[in-house]
């Protein structure tokens, strides 16, 4: 099944498109220390590898700003700089070589200070990303809407978005967060169908890794899966790369990324006859960072394999005597129990033909 996909205008992160019917991208952040250069770079290709598509950093200070410059010459992934309260550092951080920038209006100092930030950014060529999160939003706002609390974030985005545009800006990406899934979503459908900039989706504050992915998977997979949403972050009290690796699956769960390997694998019942959780775990981590698009399947009986795991490139069904190898459904060859990780990694390699 083919999604459809609301029409947004295209813009460019670097060399990265987004918008404009473009495959939705992934997004995360790094969490070291700006300032540490060696770090921060050692994440950034980390997080490339892993697949992310855009990366976005802070500058909180003059010191950060200096780094994000060296960090930059040595990078290929686009990089967002995040500036919050100082005009300076956005002027800075686009004269360093930032794809894009993401600043809340509100907090930058006036809108005069908006102004030079906006004139730099359009002369410069690149995209502003306008953040707006329930915690940020307008009293006069939130007065005026009384318990419509979504009702005024969307306001103050689209606020923000007429101002920019009044200022000649001619490429923005929109978010509208909350840390509440439901509020998010309303937020989104609702500011989608008065504005037709890109949208980044994301759930803030979402949590740690399990409550953030089932959060962030419930509130950016509904909207994906009406079409809204241009690119994402799953937000994550984690290791960045699990944001990236968790983003890889969604869009692979919602068919709109056709990438990586996806691990099914049986419930387990009083049936199994081995440790599925523990094969799979060891064969989704040595296969995570393989980017052709299969299917492995570890079944714990011959009842969940190879019949009900047919739809598999290729996969094991454990007996007592070790494994039944099979491929798209058809049997391969028997295995050892001390066989099927490794067996099912070479089978892998094999069929990307590395």
């Amino acid at each position: 099944m083919t999604l459809h996909r609301e029409h947004t205008k295209r813009i460019f992160v670097g060399r990265v498109p987004v918008g404009g019917g473009a495959p939705v991208t992934i997004q995360s952040m790094t969490n070291t220390p700006t300032v540490n250069v060696g770090s921060t770079l050692a994440q950034l290709r980390s997080l490339e590898q892993a697949g992310c598509d855009i990366v976005r950093v802070s500058i909180p200070d003059n010191d950060s700003l200096a780094a994000f410059r060296k960090i930059k010459s040595q990078v290929e992934i686009p990089l967002i700089a995040d500036i919050h309260f100082e005009y300076k550092l956005a002027i800075g951080a686009i004269d360093a070589g930032a794809d894009a920038i993401r600043i809340n209006p509100g907090n930058i100092g006036g809108k005069e200070k908006v102004r030079q930030v906006a004139k730099t950014a359009s002369a410069a060529g690149i995209p502003i990303r306008v953040g707006v999160n329930l915690g940020s939003v307008k009293k006069r706002l939130l007065d005026a809407f009384s318990e419509d609390r979504v009702g005024a974030l969307v306001e103050n985005a689209r606020e923000y978005v007429e101002m920019l545009e009044d200022m000649g800006v001619v490429s923005i990406k929109v978010s509208l967060k909350s840390s509440d899934v439901l509020e998010t979503v309303d937020a989104y459908r609702r500011f989608s169908k008065i504005c037709n900039w890109p949208l980044h989706l994301g759930v803030t504050e979402a949590g740690t890794l399990l409550p953030g992915v089932i959060r962030s998977s419930v509130g950016v997979g509904a909207l994906l899966l009406e079409g809204i949403g241009d690119t994402i972050r799953i937000s994550l009290a984690a290791d960045p790369v699990q944001e990236v690796l968790s983003g890889r699956v969604l869009l692979e769960s919602v068919g709109l990324r056709d990438e990586g390997v996806r691990v099914i694998a049986c419930p387990t019942c009083a049936r199994s006859n081995a440790d599925v959780a523990a094969i799979a775990q060891e064969v989704e981590d040595a296969l995570k960072e393989v980017k052709e698009h299969l299917i492995v399947a570890i079944m714990g009986c011959a009842v969940n394999g190879p019949g009900e795991a047919r739809i598999a490139d290729l996969g094991v069904a454990c007996d007592k005597g070790g494994a039944l190898l099979f491929a798209h459904g058809k049997p391969m060859r028997r295995i050892g129990a001390d066989e099927i990780i490794a067996t099912l990694v070479n089978e892998i390699k094999k069929e990307i033909g590395e």
